[in-house]
């Protein structure tokens, strides 16, 4: 599956709220330095949905706030 996700790096708490259907914001407490933030994104998600860690993977927007990526539930 694709989601749009709305990156919310070096925020006071780490979490993921539901927008629609398919877009997400995720507030993660890691800054944008070094791809910290985009790990953190990642294994978020990986949580949230319950799949294997390298299992969702960035398809765009890899130094963007807006991302797209695809997460795969077989890993």
């Amino acid at each position: 599956m694709k989601l749009t996700i709305l990156a919310k790096p070096s925020s006071i708490e780490a979490k993921i709220e539901k927008v629609d259907g398919a877009t997400y914001k995720v507030f993660v407490k890691e800054p944008p330095v070094k791809g910290m933030a985009n790990r953190a994104i990642i294994d978020a998600l990986a949580e949230y949905f319950n799949v294997p860690k390298n299992s969702p993977r960035i398809i765009s927007g890899y130094s963007s706030r807006t991302k797209i990526i695809e997460i795969d539930p077989r890993g």
